[in-house]
């Protein structure tokens, strides 16, 4: 049947290849709910929990507020100067009533004139001067919110479980610190208090303009139901251009975190030009999306262009047949023409605040219900001090990695044996798991792939929490012990060992302080490594790269005993850890292990059964149940699942021996 299925696919490898362009296609569509939120241009819960992030920063944002509201005054008072200028000293034509500022000035033309230009110079001058301090202000102060918000972000993706990283990829939580953060620095520096002063100065130009004027005022504002329209149009345009640009941002994250950290699978099967097509789709999403902004802002700009030149002309228009027939002054015509062309910029500009202010609500909502997930696993409130033995026990644990609401798991913890045994609907990892490794002891884990080995460890560190039973360390529940305790008493080396960006040194230690140079060192002696690490030509001091590239498997996973061996943990756990290194090596660790394993207790997982003969207690795990317990001669004996996986691996070596001794001649 497989052969079949086998021979129909591949005879038909054009329909394949269609299908998974297809597939890739409408994965590269689909982007994720909350980098797919749009959000409200204003929310006002959001923006005061955004505000609570400018606390400590009253000082420089109460500063820069107040350098706006000024600034806008010294904005728009430029065409009254010319205004006065041109009434007073310049149109002599006719007589004028004198305005307010006139009269303080001198009368004769020449030195009147030096007045207001210099008037005109010191409102440019402080001007100037409000721009830098606002600008540095809050450029300064986004910097400092940025800072906070990153480390409040960080820290809360430390403190959640496991699970939590199943269900979110590390380019979702990528975009959040990076992209999204970015997104309200730009609302602190360019969107908040900017949307005051451009209604400051709208609203100083529209004091001025009724002062003068009142017909002109509302000929020059009958362009506004235009501008209006078109500026709706344009904000529902951009801002649904930018809610793709977002989404394929998140994706683009995503897709390249993945990849360059699959790199060696993607070049092992020739996968290169295949993620390419699928990087260009996600890619060119990205790109149609910016084009559409593009599209939109290349409309609109003239657009209000236009509306706004034609305003100006109504003004010449009707302001000179007033001027002709004395109803206003030349110098309020002057001055109309330049509100006119200054009124419409601030439109402009809140236009394109309100694109920021949008993408900021977008960006806190995600941010926010980041930093409202709760760990689902936590210290108690009053933690209970074990006895220090290093004594583990399983009690008839059940688990599933599924999640299960809070009600359905407070039923499943009191549910009896026969009512865990018949409920439906959950896969469970683990059934009625119940053993007890004594202080001091060592004990194997062994089993098929998928038995429940490797959960059994993460159980015990309360990476997750059972649904049913109690996993005791020390003597303690691990949900009554405090987390950072718990987790101290153990050391662990995985299958596939993770190094950090850094140096070996720091490697070894993981910022425990409280590790010397001479523990350092006797570590690594005591695993076999402290002769390879002072062969290095800066020794302990040697940089590691990202995820320790330049060293070998074997290496690295000798650094990962030595950094176990520092920690002096009163629990060891070793999770297939020599499965993926060379014989030689794997004689080191032999070696090295027997010095670990001494006056600690010890927890194996091997599929290797003869790195575990040696153990006190063997655990057989077999579909989520422990089936068999004892010596590796006790199993032997009993001929059951430890005697077939033993049979399986030593078949053919049995064999071969026996062949071997039969071809040897008889003397």
């Amino acid at each position: 049947m497989a052969e079949d299925t086998q021979k129909q696919s591949a005879g038909s490898p054009g329909k394949q290849k269609d299908a998974a362009k297809a597939q890739s296609a409408d994965a590269a569509k689909k982007p994720t709910a909350d980098d797919d939120v749009v959000g409200k241009a204003y929310d006002s819960r959001l923006m005061r929990r955004l505000l609570t992030y400018l606390r400590p920063y009253k000082l420089q944002t109460g500063l820069s507020a107040a350098a706006i509201l000024v600034k806008a005054g010294s904005d728009v008072v430029g065409p009254y100067l010319v205004k006065v200028a041109v009434d007073s000293y310049l149109d002599k034509t006719r007589a004028h009533t004198p305005s307010w500022l006139a009269g303080h000035l001198s009368r004769d033309p020449m030195t009147g004139i030096s007045e207001i230009g210099g008037l005109y110079l010191g409102a440019l001058l402080l001007t100037f001067a409000l721009e830098f301090l606002q600008t540095y202000l809050m450029q300064w102060t986004g910097q400092k919110v940025m800072f906070d918000l990153r480390k409040e972000i960080f820290r809360h993706i430390q403190q959640m479980q496991p699970a939590f990283f199943d269900r979110n990829p590390v380019g979702k939580l990528v975009t959040r610190v990076t992209s999204d953060v970015d997104a309200l620095n730009e609302m602190f520096t360019s969107g908040v208090l900017a949307i005051f002063e451009d209604v400051f100065v709208l609203l100083f130009i529209v004091l001025i303009m009724l002062r003068m004027s009142w017909p002109l005022a509302l000929l020059t504002l009958s362009v506004l139901p235009g501008i209006l329209y078109v500026t709706k149009v344009f904000r529902t345009h951009v801002r649904e251009s930018y809610r793709r640009i977002r989404a394929a941002i998140a994706r683009i994250n995503s897709y390249m975190q993945e990849h360059v950290s699959g790199m060696q699978i993607v070049q092992l099967f020739n996968r290169e030009q295949r993620a390419y097509d699928d990087f260009a789709a996600i890619n060119r999403q990205h790109m149609d999306a910016f084009k559409d902004a593009i599209l939109a802002y290349a409309l609109y700009y003239p657009a209000v262009e236009l509306l706004s030149s034609v305003a100006i002309a109504l003004v010449i228009w009707r302001g000179g047949l007033s001027v002709l027939h004395g109803a206003v002054t030349l110098g309020v015509l002057i001055a109309f023409m330049q509100y006119a062309q200054r009124f419409f910029r601030p439109i402009m500009d809140l236009s394109e605040k309100y694109n920021i202010l949008q993408a900021a609500m977008a960006a806190s909502e995600r941010v926010f219900t980041l930093l409202d997930t709760e760990p689902e696993i936590l210290s108690p409130a009053a933690a209970r001090v074990g006895d220090g033995s290093g004594r583990i026990e399983f009690r008839n644990v059940w688990f599933s990695y599924q999640a299960i609401n809070e009600e359905d798991a407070a039923g499943l913890r009191g549910a009896t044996l026969a009512e865990l045994r018949g409920r439906t609907g959950i896969e469970w990892i683990l059934r009625d798991v119940s053993f007890v490794i004594e202080a001091g002891e060592t004990a194997a884990i062994v089993g098929h792939t998928g038995a429940g080995k490797t959960t059994i460890t993460a159980l015990m560190m309360r990476f997750y929490d059972v649904q049913h039973g109690a996993i005791l360390i020390d003597g303690v529940d691990v949900r009554e012990l405090e987390l950072m305790t718990l987790r101290r008493r153990f050391g662990v080396v995985l299958q596939d060992p993770f190094l950090f960006t850094g140096t070996i040194a720091t490697n070894i230690r993981l910022g425990s302080g409280w590790i010397t140079d001479a523990q350092l060192e006797q570590a690594a002696d005591d695993v076999n490594v402290g002769d390879f690490i002072r062969s290095l030509p800066m020794a302990f001091d040697e940089p590691v790269t990202e995820r320790g590239a330049t060293l070998s498997t074997g290496q690295k996973q000798l650094i990962s005993f030595a950094r176990a061996m520092a920690h002096a943990p009163a629990i060891l756990i070793l999770d297939e850890a020599t499965s993926s290194v060379d014989t030689e090596t794997e004689l080191r660790v032999r070696a090295a292990l027997e010095r670990m394993i001494t006056g600690r207790t010890s927890v194996l997982i091997a599929h290797r059964l003869s790195t575990i003969q040696r153990a006190e207690t063997i655990l057989v795990m077999h579909k989520g149940q422990l089936r068999e317990q004892g010596t590796h001669q006790e199993l032997l004996l009993e001929r059951g699942l430890y005697w077939k996986l033993y049979q399986l691996q030593y078949k053919d070596q049995e064999m071969g021996s026996v062949v071997a001794a039969e071809s040897v001649p008889a003397n």
